[in-house]
């Protein structure tokens, strides 16, 4: 697999995998009709946004690294109840 492909699949690196996922299953599913989709896209640049906010407020504090690890979001996700977007 290429490498960049791989970073793209790291559940560490991307943390909007199942829902990129999901709106390409969409896609599959709708001969790439994009109008049936637009709340699988929506929802993946909701996931998008809201893991960016989290990685520029990160930086600002100094936390290393930026994007917290998959245990580390899934551990922050519980906390507040679900997924926010």
């Amino acid at each position: 697999m290429d490498k960049n492909v791989r970073k793209l699949r790291n559940q560490d690196n991307n943390p909007c995998i199942e829902e990129s996922d999901a709106s390409q299953k969409c896609l599959n599913v709708n001969s790439y009709d994009k109008g049936m989709c637009t709340n699988y896209f929506l929802r993946y640049k909701s996931c998008r946004k809201y893991w960016q906010n989290i990685m520029v407020l990160r930086r600002r504090e100094g936390v290393k690294p930026d994007m917290p690890t998959a245990a580390e979001r899934q551990e922050m996700i519980a906390a507040i109840g679900g997924k926010p977007y």
